[in-house]
């Protein structure tokens, strides 16, 4: 994304493409120019007409990224001016393919009278579309929110950063958060909260010091003196209208006060008013919540996989929502999971009184009355700017007329928990605000208010009178024209209306002279006349006048009913925050139901203790899915899994995460039981992933993670690795892998769940009681592979690479030379107890070559082989009198049976 600079106050180096002296210019240039110099660093979209124009680097910018067509069209200052533009009716979806790829746009609209200007029409700017501050619905995506931020450093007395203040502002919902964390957790921060722009200081120096915020999201400098803390804390005050903000617990924030200010004060600019739905403030602490590293979040998949796309994810499987408000909810819950358990409690408490609620007032009742509930927070969020437009105030008639019905069906609900209640209580509809939009808008309003048809007939007698003026045209001119006819013979006279010519009568040129001598030409055709009459000319006047008047009237009733709804707002938010939860429960009630998912328990004591456990997301993806149990306590902190690729280590490790995951959030989760104690952060190192632009290979990504890991995990943490230590060489990963094993055992004591391919780590539970081995089982046949899925206490016994990279069409030559390379290496290892290769052996080999002829390679005895694969603990004595037999066809069917 890149960096732009905002007004009030732009530095002039930002000029420079401008003209330097607007009076060598026209006088419609001039204004332009002079707008364009207040609205440095953004598109200008400069309103003529039906179009809005964009004129000189602007102009080339917009061709380039929207594919406009680039036209010159005369001079001005001694210099051709280059134009480029897009219908005013197609404005938004241009707006939006502008403002993904980062840019902002001013719009500028005509303001002025065309009947008293003299030169230009006055114009102005409404208001600034960027990235972060979008409301429009055309612009936003009905499921994510769009998140603002302001970030605001904090230095000690030797410039050293000790602090960073953070504001972020939904601006379509008006929910306004504040938080103070570390420099080292800026960038945890940003991406859980995935801003779409970003204000920094113009001071602020582009380097790694950054935080990340440059790469993360379209980046605005503003001025510094914007953060001022003193302001910030006045401005924040005036904002929500208090004389202290202790009652937000803000009052110490000090640099998030100044990120606020300098945010509040960029988005009423943005918006050209007051944000007079930004009532309510939160101040969010880093330990209210589990804490998810950035590489936790991805490699879980909660919102977007690990390829970038929406689904399959945690998030898309849960969806079930009735209303676009409880999706939003549904996102932010996934991100922010909170640590007290008692929350998640409350949450699946009121899952439970939906599911057991009887069927005439149940779940489905429930959710089909939710799916005629309209976004009305976000249409409240358009009421506060005044940008609403007339079906939003339809659809927020509609939906507080469906409440009664809703709250009644919610109140029906039999054994009501708290959580229950208080949604049910806030569903109250504001009577008043229904009254006045039913008095006021048409069932069926049009979409634009420009259009008319918006205001009820009843609501204003004078635009009744109007209407009824231009809707009785028709009757009129109906019989105006069996007047004439009648009184002029012309059987074939007809009275007509057009938008150039007006109220005419079209006499054919064959009865022209059978005109009377009243008709005064308007129009000549090839094959007829047109006239117009006094009385006509009377009547046009009249209609026409009667025409634009209601339009006018229509516009100021329009107005006039914004401010009247601007009170209601506060209760409208209330409503918008319970039908979200009541959705958002309902549905994960839904998905308890359908998917056969529990109600976890909670306990005081420290462990996880899962009982058949499933992957929510790729059990969803499968025919059939093994389930497992997983249980840490603080006897068994640890977990060494081993088994084959593909075989369902990292599955089992990830829905062990996503389980617990989904148990503070406040869902039922997939598994026979699951049991919890108290959980402070989650953390995955898993996957191979480079970083290129930063310029960090596999291994100094994978080292990183598990660095920081190491530094922050506690004993209530939750820790997955996979496969640490294979981006180097084998003994060096080897040597990590345990070190990194045992300093999460002995330092941090925390729950881990261990994957390895490194059989060596299997002896760590004869140093560490507290370690334990188990497997995923898989059964070989014929150089081939079964897997299982199943996990087993132990280690296991073989890894089955070769079997996998047949699995995955290697070419037969490879596989034959690898199987003659593991044999040698098996050889190496005889005396050894353990089944695999020692890596720590001293004995020297040579490796075969992959062309070697193949009349070297040893015959394979199969009773040798069968041997290898089997595991004696797996043996029943009936499967062991079976093997026998089996050895015994074997060696006799051997080709050289006397070996």
């Amino acid at each position: 994304m890149g960096t732009q600079t905002a007004t009030p106050d732009t530095p002039t180096h930002a000029a420079a493409a401008l003209p330097a002296d607007f009076s060598q210019h026209t006088p419609m240039m001039q204004q332009y120019l002079r707008i364009k110099s207040e609205h440095l660093g953004t598109l200008v979209f400069y309103r003529m007409g039906d179009f809005y124009e964009l004129f000189f680097d602007d102009a080339e910018k917009a061709a380039r990224l929207l594919d406009l067509t680039l036209t010159q069209r005369g001079a001005s200052g001694g210099n051709p001016i280059s134009m480029a533009g897009v219908p005013h009716h197609a404005c938004e979806q241009y707006l939006a393919k502008l403002v993904k790829l980062g840019e902002s746009v001013a719009i500028c609209e005509q303001i002025g009278d065309p009947a008293t200007s003299k030169g230009p029409l006055e114009r102005n700017v409404v208001r600034v579309v960027t990235p972060g501050t979008l409301t429009d619905a055309a612009l936003l995506s009905d499921k994510s929110d769009v998140y603002l931020m302001a970030l605001c450093p904090m230095h000690n007395r030797r410039g050293v950063v000790t602090s960073v203040g953070l504001a972020w502002l939904n601006l379509a919902g008006g929910a306004l958060r504040l938080a103070e964390v570390a420099p080292a957790k800026v960038g945890a921060a940003l991406e859980r909260i995935r801003p779409a722009e970003t204000l920094i200081a113009d001071t602020v120096i582009d380097t790694p010091a950054t935080f990340g915020v440059l790469s993360l999201s379209a980046t605005t400098r503003v001025p510094a003196w914007h953060f001022d803390v003193g302001s910030g804390m006045q401005r924040l005050r005036e904002q929500l209208d208090v004389a202290s903000l202790d009652g937000f617990g803000a009052q110490t924030l000090t640099c998030a006060c100044g990120a606020a200010g300098a945010l509040l004060l960029y988005a009423a600019a943005t918006q050209g008013q007051q944000l007079r739905h930004i009532r309510n403030l939160k101040v969010e602490y880093e330990s209210e919540y589990i804490g998810l590293d950035p590489a936790t979040r991805r490699n879980l998949e909660l919102t977007e996989t690990l390829r970038g796309t929406e689904s399959p994810t945690l998030f898309s499987l849960l969806d079930t929502c009735c209303t676009t408000m409880g999706s939003r909810l549904l996102r932010h819950w996934l991100h922010h999971p909170p640590r007290d358990s008692a929350i998640a409690q409350a949450r699946q408490q009121g899952i439970g009184a939906l599911l057991d609620a009887p069927a005439g007032s149940g779940l489905d009742a429930l959710r089909s009355a939710l799916r005629k509930i309209s976004d009305i927070e976000r249409i409240t969020g358009r009421l506060a700017l005044l940008s609403a437009r007339p079906r939003d105030l339809s659809s927020l008639r509609d939906t507080f007329a469906a409440l009664p019905d809703l709250r009644a069906r919610v109140g029906a609900i039999p054994a009501q928990p708290a959580s229950i209640k208080r949604i049910a209580d806030a569903l109250e509809p504001p009577n008043e605000c229904l009254d006045l939009l039913t008095l006021a808008i048409a069932p069926e309003p049009v979409a634009l208010i420009r259009d008319g048809g918006v205001i009820a007939r009843g609501y204003d007698a004078d635009l009744d009178e109007l209407r009824d003026i231009s809707e009785n045209c028709d009757q009129f001119l109906i019989d105006l024209e069996a007047r004439e006819r009648t009184r002029t013979g012309i059987a074939n006279l007809r009275v007509e209306y057009n938008k150039v010519h007006g109220f005419y009568i079209e006499v054919t040129l064959g009865q022209t002279d059978k005109v009377p001598d009243n008709y005064r030409r308007r129009q000549t055709l090839k094959n007829a006349e047109r006239y117009i009459t006094p009385e006509l000319k009377a009547f046009e006047d009249k209609a026409l006048s009667a025409q634009e008047r209601a339009l006018a009237r229509e516009r100021a009733l329009y107005d006039a009913l914004l401010q009247n709804l601007l009170p209601f707002i506060p209760n409208c938010q209330r409503v918008a925050a319970a039908l979200a939860e009541l959705d958002l429960l309902s549905a994960f009630a839904e998905r308890a139901r359908a998917l056969d998912w529990v109600a976890p328990e909670f306990a005081a004591d420290a462990g996880i203790d899962i009982e058949q456990g499933r992957h929510p997301v790729v059990e969803a993806q499968v025919e059939q899915f093994i389930a497992n149990d997983c249980c840490l306590h603080n006897d068994r902190k640890l977990l060494l899994i081993t088994g084959p690729n593909m075989g369902g280590k990292s599955t089992f490790m990830r829905q062990t995460a996503l389980i617990a995951l989904m148990a503070y959030v406040g869902s039922y989760v997939p598994a026979k039981r699951a049991r919890f104690g108290a959980l402070d952060r989650i953390f995955t190192r898993i996957g191979a992933a480079d970083d290129l632009a930063g310029g960090r290979s596999t291994f100094m990504v994978e080292m990183t993670e598990a660095a920081a890991i190491l530094n922050d995990a506690s004993a209530s943490s939750l820790v997955l690795m996979d496969e640490i230590g294979r981006g180097t060489s084998t003994f060096d990963g080897l040597a990590l892998a345990w070190a990194i094993a045992r300093h999460l055992l002995s330092h941090n004591a925390c729950y881990t769940l261990f994957a390895t391919h490194y059989f060596e780590l299997t002896q760590l539970p004869a140093e560490f009681a507290q370690a334990a081995n188990v497997h995923l089982s898989a059964v070989e046949h014929d150089h081939g592979i079964v897997f299982l899925h199943a996990v087993n206490e132990g280690p296991a016994n073989k890894s089955y690479g070769l079997q996998v990279a047949q699995l995955a069409g290697m070419p037969g030559a490879v596989i034959r030379a690898a199987r003659k390379h593991l044999a040698h290496l098996e050889q190496q290892s005889i005396g050894h107890h353990a089944a695999q290769f020692d890596l720590f052996a001293s004995q020297p080999y040579s490796p075969v070559e992959e062309d070697e002829p193949e009349a070297v390679e040893a015959p394979v005895n199969p009773v040798l082989e069968r041997f290898r694969a089997l595991d004696p603990n797996d043996l029943r004595p009936r499967d062991a009198l079976d093997l026998l037999y089996e050895l015994h066809e074997l060696a006799n069917s051997a080709p050289d049976a006397s070996r």
